[in-house]
């Protein structure tokens, strides 16, 4: 079996294993082993093949890494649509207490309700933004 067809049948199982685990991590460096096997194909050793995939294979997670996508970007869960999704839902409140609290009935259900620093206190529509515990932290809508 030739050099090239070693390193291009790695670069394949690799993009296979980056489509089951959802990572670009792995296409980086099945692309530097794609750039190995370029350079077995135009007649480099073996030495200067692994330089050139390692070369690529680096370049390639380093410029990842500075793009949107491998930025890793934490968000609170209670602040999270993706983990919760009552946030962002629509839900009435007819008065509040002094504390700028009220029970209201949400699905089906009676919940404690607590309004955004700095939002109004008056009666109407509120948009979910935020869920504590049974506390549903509300906005105007």
């Amino acid at each position: 079996m030739s050099a090239q067809t070693v390193w291009f049948s790695l670069a394949v199982l690799l993009v296979i294993g980056e489509l089951m685990t959802g990572t670009f991590y792995l296409l980086m460096v099945a692309m530097g082993l794609l750039a190995g096997g370029l350079a077995a194909l135009i007649g480099l050793a073996f030495p200067a093949q692994a330089a050139v995939a390692a070369i690529v294979a680096v370049f390639g997670i380093v410029a990842l890494r500075r793009s949107r996508y491998g930025r890793v970007t934490r968000e609170d869960a209670a602040r999270n649509r993706n983990v919760n999704l009552d946030i962002g839902e629509v839900l009435r409140v007819d008065a509040w207490s002094p504390e700028r609290r009220a029970r209201v009935q949400y699905r089906g259900a009676a919940w404690d309700v607590e309004l955004a620093p700095k939002a109004p206190a008056a009666g109407g529509e509120f948009r979910i933004v935020e869920v504590r515990g049974n506390v549903l932290v509300v906005t105007p809508k």
